[in-house]
């Protein structure tokens, strides 16, 4: 198996797994935090998103974010400076969570521009080093992992948070 077959795999698992936790939520459930310095699932969708738009799209490609060269922002009627992540406990207490079906679309059409690069790479491509900040030089091939990492994580966040809610497998 090629690597990018391989990280498209573990792209697509987190994904399945993060759309099974968000599924046929209400608005208040995606806005539930269950305490004052804890995200919500909707921020943390968002957050997903956005990392994942910010690391491929900026970091990897030096290319415009599709946050920006798409106008999301102006979609989820927020400011082309949201990003979603390290935020203040006052940011997450005021973060508006949008509809579902908007942050699914920007997480589609992140996803798409994801997946158009990543099936384009050369091998050797993966092997390029790149900066990020607070973490230091690291290979595209690692960027990737990072963000399958990543999103597993956020993913089973959501999945915690859905459960708070419902119970068990609801």
């Amino acid at each position: 198996m090629e690597l990018k077959d391989f990280i498209q795999n573990g792209l697509d698992r987190v994904k399945q797994a993060t759309m099974k936790a968000v599924d046929g939520l209400n608005p208040d459930e995606l806005k539930f935090r269950p305490g004052a310095e804890t995200n919500s699932i909707g921020l943390i969708f968002f957050h997903q998103a956005r990392s994942e738009d910010m690391f491929v799209q900026s970091r990897i490609q030096g290319k415009p974010e599709v946050w920006e060269s798409e106008n999301w922002y102006r979609k989820l009627n927020m400011t082309v400076s949201d990003s979603g992540g390290h935020l203040t406990v006052e940011q997450i207490a005021a973060f508006r969570v949008p509809e579902i079906k908007d942050l699914v679309a920007y997480s589609e059409a992140v996803r798409t521009r994801t997946v158009e690069y990543l099936k384009g790479m050369t091998a050797a491509q993966f092997d390029r080093v790149i900066n990020m900040p607070r973490r230091g030089d690291i290979s595209i091939a690692g960027v990737f992992a990072l963000i399958i990492v990543h999103s597993a994580e956020h993913a089973g966040d959501i999945s915690y948070l859905r459960g708070l809610q419902r119970g068990l497998d609801k």
